[in-house]
Parts: C-alpha cells; sequence; structure tokens
C-alpha cells in the first residue's frame, strides 16, 4: 500500500459487487454491505497515515460509504477535517464513486444555535461540515437526533430544503422515534424529498429497532436502514468474554460502564461465542452477518482502527445462513 505517492484504487473494486451492495429501500442508491463509520479513530488525536491506509483499503475492496457526523473527532470537526484531507490528497477524483454522509443533532458549538434540530443549527452545520471535508455537496445528511422540542415540521423542512439548495442529494434520520419517524416519512414524501434512510443502533444485544417495529416499518415503507454500533461497542467481540482488558474503552471509563458486563450478559456474549464458533466464524463476524440477515437492512457501519479490523469485517460478506434462532 502506497502512502506516498499518488493514490491509485485498485481496478478490482468492484469485482464483487453483485455480493458487496444493496438497494437502499426504494431509491437508486445501492449501499455497500459494510460502510466505514468515522465515529472513532478519525479524528484529530489519530495517525492521518493510518486513517489514510483505512480509507485506501475500504475503498480498494468497495466500501464506497464513509459516514460522519459535525462533532466525530475528538476533537469536534475534525473527522470531517480528516474527510477533506483525504479529499485533497486521495479521493477528488473518486468523488463520484463515492457516498458521503453528515449529520448535525448533537451539541457542536456554544449557545442555543449549536445543538438540536432547528432550522438555524442545520443549516449552519452543514455549511461549516462541507467547508470542513472540501465538498459541493454531501451524498447524505441526517438530523442526528429528534429534537422533543423544535416543532418536526421545520426540522423536515429545513432538511427537504437542505436539498432544494444542493447541498445535499438525499436526507436522512438517525434516532428518531417510531411515531416521528411516520411524520418524518409523509411530510418529506410530500415535498418530493423522500427519506432515504433511518440509521439506528441494532445489534445481537441491542434490538430496540425491531422491538419498537421501526425496522418493520422502514422496509414496509421503502425506505432503507443502516445499523450503528454493530458490535456494541467491542461487546459482541471475544475481548470482554473472560474479563474486562486492562487497554480496554470499558477499563477506561468512557461510552462503556464496567457494571454493564453483569453476569447475565457475559453469559449471553459466551453463548454467541459458542454458536460463533459452531459456524467456523469469530463473534464479531456473526454478529455482523446476523444484522445482515434482518429484514430490511441495507448496510452495517462499522468503525476500524486498523486495516486488518476492517478487513476480518468484511468477510462477513460471505455470509452463511442461520440454521438456529439468535
Amino acid at each position: 500500500m502506497n502512502l506516498k505517492g499518488t493514490y491509485t484504487a485498485d481496478e478490482h473494486r468492484y469485482d464483487n459487487a453483485d455480493k458487496m451492495f444493496a438497494r437502499c429501500g426504494r431509491s437508486g442508491v445501492l449501499l455497500p454491505k459494510i460502510s466505514l463509520g468515522f465515529w472513532h479513530n478519525f479524528g484529530g488525536t489519530d495517525p492521518y497515515q493510518r486513517s489514510r491506509a483505512i480509507t485506501h483499503y475500504a475503498f480498494d475492496h468497495g466500501v464506497t460509504h464513509f459516514d460522519l457526523a459535525n462533532n466525530y473527532g475528538p476533537p469536534y470537526g475534525s473527522a470531517e477535517e480528516t474527510m477533506g484531507q483525504l479529499m485533497k490528497d486521495d479521493f477528488g477524483r473518486y468523488r463520484d464513486e463515492l457516498f458521503i454522509s453528515s449529520k448535525a443533532g448533537y451539541d457542536m458549538w456554544p449557545g442555543p444555535y449549536g445543538n438540536w434540530g432547528s432550522r438555524k443549527y442545520l443549516t449552519a452545520s452543514l455549511d461549516q461540515s462541507l467547508k470542513r471535508m472540501n465538498l459541493e455537496y454531501v451524498d447524505l445528511f441526517y438530523s442526528h437526533r429528534y429534537d422533543p422540542i423544535t416543532p418536526l415540521e421545520e426540522t423536515l423542512q429545513a432538511l427537504a430544503d437542505i436539498v432544494r439548495a444542493g447541498k445535499a442529494l438525499y436526507v436522512g434520520i438517525s434516532r428518531w422515534p417510531l411515531e416521528a419517524l411516520k411524520v418524518a416519512h409523509e411530510y418529506l414524501k410530500q415535498r418530493d424529498v423522500p427519506l432515504l434512510i433511518y440509521q439506528g443502533r441494532l445489534n445481537l444485544i441491542d434490538r430496540v429497532p425491531q422491538d419498537e417495529g421501526i425496522l418493520d416499518f422502514c422496509a414496509s415503507n421503502g425506505i432503507g436502514f443502516i445499523s450503528f454500533s454493530p458490535l456494541a461497542q467491542g461487546l459482541l467481540t471475544d475481548k470482554y468474554l473472560k474479563e474486562i482488558p486492562s487497554d480496554s474503552r470499558m477499563a477506561r471509563n468512557g461510552s462503556l460502564r464496567p457494571e454493564m458486563l453483569d453476569a447475565s450478559l457475559l453469559n449471553r456474549l459466551q453463548q454467541y461465542n459458542t454458536m460463533a464458533a459452531r459456524r467456523g466464524e469469530t463473534l464479531a463476524r456473526m454478529a455482523l452477518e446476523w444484522i445482515l440477515a434482518q429484514r430490511g437492512i441495507t448496510s452495517v457501519l462499522v468503525g476500524a482502527s486498523s486495516v486488518g479490523q476492517l478487513s476480518e469485517n468484511l468477510k462477513c460478506i460471505d455470509a452463511k445462513p442461520f440454521e438456529e434462532d439468535i
């Protein structure tokens, strides 16, 4: 892998397109079943050359979708700045082969206009994101979370107007409750800006989108669904099967709290690992395959801290059918 000279994408990157891509709802968009998320490992505190190596490998293997948000980092905005540098260094001439998304909804700057779902915040945030990423438009722009105070019509009209202004080709929502999703679907459809996709947390441990009917609604109404945190921030790997490693996210008191790994969850993880072993797979691979096997799923967002980790995750494209309930 050449990280010093000019990047030239692998000419065989679409050889497995029949297995790699899935249609997003009832749209014309095909997304890779495995998409690359920039939530972690692409911020200003991460080595840029590692980010380059991971994105090169991803694109060389058919991963055309890069998913970002305004406050991914740390610090806030720095993952988008990494994307902007990648566009300058490597991907500018491949822009029309890429599907790049960003989001706004969580805190980004101080004061009342740097958070939630107002027209002012969404519009200003996207303008900033485009500058950081050196892009004229994003392929997909999300409302990153449901705002219980701002009228839904204001948030949704802002999304529609962003498309009309040419700043995004498609719009999506993330982590909205079912009733708000229904409103969004109907409101945007009436304005000829159909809701392309819903982003939600779905994995073997957390099945809320299934339990609440969100996944079924999306599948029945031509809306794509992309799962984030498919490995439950590392719980669905072999990392926590015996104890909490000293260098793990849980040990560092990050977004995973040690008390989460109680006896019940540990037993469940060990059972999943036994199932994966019967399939001749790692727990992580089986966890990704399970998501892709669910009705209505378009893609799974994976993070990667190394090329090797991404390579391992991409193996789930060759999934075996599930012969037992999980």
